[in-house]
C-alpha cells in the first residue's frame, strides 16, 4: 500500500486522485490511536486520513498537555515554550505593522487560543479580536489575559471588509473546509488587507529526521500538513497572492524536543535542542526549510 496510488482519497487542497500512503503516526498527547498520512503527487499537500469529524474532534483537544487550549506550564517544553512566548508576540506584531504599513488598526486572531496574542495587540493600540471554538481556551483567555474571545459560530456573522490583517498562527491545519474558511477571510479583509498564516512546514530538516514521531503531524489534530508549494497552491486556489515567506526560528526547538521524546521515550533537552538547531542551520540559505513558516498574502488584483 505505501507506494499505491488511490483514486479513493482525493487531496483536500487540490483534488486531485494522485495520492498516495506516507506514514503512519501516534496521537501522542491524548488518545493513544494511530493515524495514516498521505500525500499528493501534484501540489505536495500531505494529509491526515480517516480523521474525526468536526462534531466529534473535541475530545482529541481534551488533554492539560495541549499548551495552546489550557495554558499549561506542565514539563520541560512547555515551560521553554512560555519563556519565548513574549519574544514571539512582539515578533507577530512587528510583523504585522511592517507589512500592514500601520502602526494601529483593525487585527481578527483565527483561532486565538488563550487569548496572549488578541491581549498584546490590544495593548499595542490595535483593535483586536479573537475567535476560538474551544470553550476551555477562552475561560482561560478571561482568567489569564483579561480577553473576551468569540466562540466559532460568531465567524459567518461578522460583516464584511472589517479588518486590516487576519492572523492564523498554527491555525489552518486543523481547519476541516479549507477552501470556504479562506473564502470567507477574502470577504472579511478590507481591499488592502493582509493575511498571516503559521503552519509547520513537514519538508524541513526535523521533519524529515523524525518522521513519523515529528511532533508537528500532531495526529488528528492536524488534518492537513503544508509544504511550502501546497500553501501556495491552496493561496492561489482561493484568490490570495503570496507575497512573503518568514520563518519561525523558535519552532524547529519546541517541535525537537517534542518529537525527541516521542521517538525515545524520555525528554533530551541537548538531543533536542541540537536537532533544532541543525535545522535552523539548514534553513539559513533556504528559509523554506524552517520548521514552521508564516505565509503573509493579499488579495489578488
Amino acid at each position: 500500500m505505501a507506494d499505491a496510488i488511490s483514486s479513493s482519497f482525493p487531496c483536500p487542497v487540490c483534488k486531485s486522485e494522485q495520492t498516495h500512503f506516507v506514514l503512519r503516526a501516534r496521537d501522542h498527547t491524548v488518545s493513544g490511536e494511530y493515524f495514516e498520512i498521505w500525500a499528493c503527487n501534484h501540489c505536495s499537500l500531505r494529509f491526515t486520513r480517516d480523521t474525526p469529524s468536526t462534531e466529534n474532534i473535541g475530545r482529541y483537544y481534551q488533554s492539560e498537555n495541549y499548551i495552546s487550549h489550557s495554558n499549561t506550564r506542565k514539563g520541560l517544553v512547555n515551560t521553554l515554550y512560555h519563556r519565548v512566548r513574549n519574544h514571539t508576540l512582539s515578533t507577530k506584531c512587528r510583523l504585522i505593522r511592517s507589512v500592514t504599513g500601520l502602526t494601529q488598526g483593525d487585527h481578527l486572531d483565527l483561532g486565538a487560543g488563550t487569548g496572549a496574542f488578541v491581549q498584546y495587540m490590544n495593548g499595542k493600540g490595535w483593535r483586536s479580536q479573537g475567535i476560538e471554538p474551544d470553550e476551555n481556551a477562552r475561560r482561560h483567555a478571561l482568567s489569564d489575559h483579561q480577553t473576551v474571545l468569540l466562540p466559532a459560530e460568531s465567524f459567518p456573522s461578522i460583516p464584511a471588509a472589517s479588518f486590516d490583517a487576519i492572523s492564523l498562527w498554527h491555525v489552518m491545519e486543523h481547519v476541516h473546509d479549507l477552501h470556504p474558511y479562506l473564502q470567507h477571510m477574502k470577504k472579511l479583509l478590507r481591499p488592502s488587507g493582509k493575511l498571516f498564516i503559521a503552519v509547520p512546514n513537514y519538508t524541513s530538516y526535523d521533519g524529515v529526521k523524525y518522521r513519523e514521531n515529528w511532533a508537528a503531524y500532531d495526529v488528528p489534530r492536524h488534518l492537513y500538513h503544508f509544504s511550502p508549494d501546497s500553501m501556495k497552491y491552496l493561496l492561489k486556489a482561493n484568490g490570495f497572492k503570496l507575497i512573503r515567506t518568514e520563518p519561525m526560528w523558535f519552532d524547529s526547538f519546541y517541535i525537537s524536543l517534542l518529537s525527541e521524546k516521542y521517538a525515545t521515550g524520555h525528554s533530551s533537552l541537548v538531543k533536542g535542542f541540537l536537532t533544532g538547531a541543525l535545522s535552523n542551520m539548514k534553513a539559513v540559505a533556504q528559509k523554506k526549510r524552517c520548521s514552521s513558516l508564516i505565509y503573509v498574502a493579499d488579495l489578488k488584483g
